[in-house]
């Protein structure tokens, strides 16, 4: 693992620790979606995967999300077939727009992407999002989600539809 996916891992980490051990000053959602989207690359047809998203809110407009889950890119046959696996592990920032805590909402997320494929190693993910979440729970986000490693990357322009909860 390089130093910078070390790091990365480690501040999601303690990120993940200072805000578990605090609970009294925020309140906290858990989500899960489905995402879908168009890969960058000409190699891939389509990506499809899952997520879980922990989220500490810390005042209505600002949260804290941790997301973790699987995401596959299938191969063109011309390119050799099958699919790229890979599981991210994300922590970001997101902001509601509106002061009720709904509504549109802006969504920075980095972390590491560990590939799921004999010697795929891993990757730093990167993923921008803007969306839409009503007080019900559903959530609909637009996404760009990127993978570098080694001076290459790849990624994906997806939808994110989710529903969230209250813990």
């Amino acid at each position: 693992m390089k130093t910078l996916t070390k790091i990365i891992a480690t501040s999601a980490a303690v990120v993940a620790l200072f805000f578990s051990t605090n609970v009294n000053a925020q309140s906290k959602n858990l989500g899960i979606g489905l995402n879908v989207g168009i890969p960058t690359s000409d190699a891939y047809s389509l990506a499809i995967g899952g997520d879980l998203r922990y989220q500490f809110n810390v005042d209505k407009q600002l949260s804290i999300p941790v997301t973790a889950g699987y995401t596959s890119f299938s191969v063109k046959d011309e390119f050799g077939g099958g699919s790229f696996g890979y599981i991210p592990a994300k922590v970001g920032a997101k902001y509601f727009f509106n002061e009720s805590g709904s509504g549109i909402y802006g969504l920075a997320e980095l972390g590491a992407g560990f590939g799921t494929n004999k010697g795929s190693g891993t990757s730093f993910v990167y993923s921008p999002a803007i969306g839409y979440a009503w007080d019900s729970g559903l959530d609909l986000g637009v996404k760009y989600e990127g993978l570098a490693q080694n001076g290459t990357s790849t990624g994906y322009v997806g939808l994110r539809l989710a529903y969230g909860f209250s813990l």
